[in-house]
């Protein structure tokens, strides 16, 4: 199974050469969320996880911003004469979202192209690798509706950055820039616009090529590492380095490396 492109509505979404490609389109909105989006996105990533040739994805957005989180007109969300159940939302779309993200056994890279804000700066934060334009921001923009940093905002910012710095971010709402958010460590790097997608791709390149099972037992015991005492951390490594050196990447990674050759990884 390998896809050129793959027609939605709401996305734009391909598969070629090892890398996965999921773009939000919905421009003339910044890109924000609809149910519709939701499930588009829901349906690449079972399509993502069933097709056994992808080895990391990247997701990105289109026009000027890459999310500008949920999208306010869609009636699911917007207060009428009963009362909104938000945490729905939250259940159904958002967090089953983040969660996808996480369980993926594969690199995620993000590439941030503009403004990220509310619900799309933490999905952007939830990826392993983001990348962002010198001209993107990220807002936490749930204090303005009188909400919480959801979609994984109050799991993540405090890890990335610090209780401080995140409580100022979701307290004040105010825009924190590209450079800023790398100065921090809640980004991997700040790129020049004009060069943000190549560079992105580029890394989707090295991944596609890499040792993907490691990469995803990496990923795996990074987030495990949060709930575990030391000891059952290094107990963890232990059965992970048990696995992954049975593995033919392993083999052929030494083997390339004495030989002074490229490897060639299969990532299985």
């Amino acid at each position: 199974m390998n896809h050129e492109n793959i027609r939605y509505e709401n996305i734009l979404f391909g598969i070629s050469g090892g890398i996965a490609t999921l773009t939000l389109n919905r421009p003339d909105k910044l890109n924000s969320f609809t149910q519709a989006m939701h499930l588009e996105v829901r349906d690449a990533f079972e399509k993502i996880r069933a097709d056994q040739t992808v080895r990391v994805l990247v997701l990105t957005g289109s026009g000027r911003g890459f999310c500008a989180g949920q999208d306010l007109s869609d009636r699911a969300v917007v207060p009428g004469g009963e009362p909104v159940d938000l945490g729905d939302s939250v259940e159904k779309f958002y967090a089953p979202l983040v969660l996808a993200i996480k369980e993926l056994p594969m690199p995620v890279i993000c590439a941030v192209n503009g403004v990220a804000a509310g619900a799309g700066a933490n999905l952007a934060l939830a990826c392993d690798i983001v990348l962002a334009a010198k001209s993107a921001t990220f807002i936490e923009a749930f204090c303005k509706l009188g909400l919480i940093p959801d979609t994984g905002g109050t799991w993540h910012l405090p890890r990335l950055i610090g209780l401080p710095r995140a409580t100022g971010l979701a307290m004040l709402g105010e825009k924190l820039t590209a450079d800023r958010a790398e100065q921090w460590g809640l980004i991997w790097k700040a790129l020049p616009d004009e060069t943000l997608m190549t560079e992105a791709m580029a890394m989707a390149e090295h991944f596609a090529c890499a040792p993907t099972k490691g990469l995803a037992f990496t990923k795996r015991a990074f987030q495990q590492s949060y709930g575990n005492s030391l000891p059952d951390q290094l107990a963890l490594e232990g059965q992970m380095m048990r696995e992954l050196g049975r593995s033919h990447d392993y083999r052929e990674g030494v083997d390339a490396f004495v030989n002074k050759r490229t490897p060639h990884f299969k990532g299985q």
